[in-house]
């Protein structure tokens, strides 16, 4: 039990190693995904997660005890936690998986994630802020799931964030069809960022160099106890189909012929 008179927040931010989002995405050969031999990064939405937590311990000051980022994925995703780090997070997880496993799906990273979350005993997690969807598969529901596995509150597509330690609750503006809805949780909880909440600092090179000195936990499915086999089979990736070239007409009798003999007609 956290003594009443200092309240101090833990805040957790998954993070993805995904294709950088100005690679032009391209079939592979085999048509069973996308080209990944290209250049990768950290997933935009969750550097916005990063930044938000960093912002969040720069507003609260002391009331925030550590933030630690968790990435599920290949050897080489240990560079996007060491982005995170050198961004402002204290120490990182890695779940490794081979080169050669596909991509974990939503239902696996959200029950990875909760075994994560279920063993920080001595820093029990009363945050997590991931970004709402990833670029490569744009699922958009991890945070979701993990807020039902865990029975927390859930504040999703956000916009604006505001932490108030000592009501152990947060206030969440998110963004909605038509404009926004504000929410009130208590902690711990779920929060998924959306591009509208801040705008991503770039490292600094003493940053980076320190980054490097900080812990990188390893572990394994195995270690969790996670199946990651997968659930859903894909059968087949194609390409959009070419765009055809329009035409130009002479007046507007002109159009509304070529519109007939296209099928097309006025309701």
């Amino acid at each position: 039990m956290r003594p009443s008179a200092v309240r101090l927040v833990n805040i957790l931010v998954p993070v993805k190693r995904a294709v950088d989002y100005a690679v032009k995405i391209r079939v592979n050969p085999q048509q069973t995904g996308i080209d990944l031999n290209v250049k990768h990064s950290m997933n935009p939405f969750d550097e916005i997660a990063v930044e938000e937590a960093v912002r969040l311990r720069e507003r609260l000051k002391d009331q925030v005890k550590s933030i630690k980022a968790v990435t599920i994925g290949p050897p080489k995703s240990v560079e996007t936690l060491r982005t995170a780090l050198a961004m402002g997070a204290d120490s990182s997880i890695h779940v490794e998986i081979p080169d050669s496993a596909p991509s974990p799906e939503p239902l696996t990273v959200a029950k990875t994630l909760k075994e994560i979350i279920q063993r920080q005993k001595e820093a029990p997690v009363d945050l997590v802020i991931l970004g709402k969807q990833a670029i490569d598969d744009d699922f958009g529901m991890t945070g979701q799931m993990l807020a039902g596995l865990l029975g927390w509150g859930q504040a999703t597509f956000a916009s604006k964030v505001d932490v108030d330690v000592e009501k152990k609750e947060v206030v969440v503006v998110r963004e909605i069809d038509g404009g926004a809805q504000e929410v009130r949780c208590r902690l711990p909880a779920i929060i998924t960022t959306d591009l509208r909440l801040n705008e991503p600092r770039y490292a600094s090179l003493p940053n980076i160099m320190k980054a490097k000195k900080k812990p990188v936990e390893k572990l394994t499915p195995a270690d969790l106890g996670i199946d990651f086999e997968p659930r859903l089979e894909t059968l087949k990736v194609t390409e959009p189909p070419q765009r055809v070239g329009g035409g130009r007409v002479k007046d507007v009798d002109e159009l509304v012929a070529k519109l007939k003999e296209a099928g097309i007609t006025a309701a």
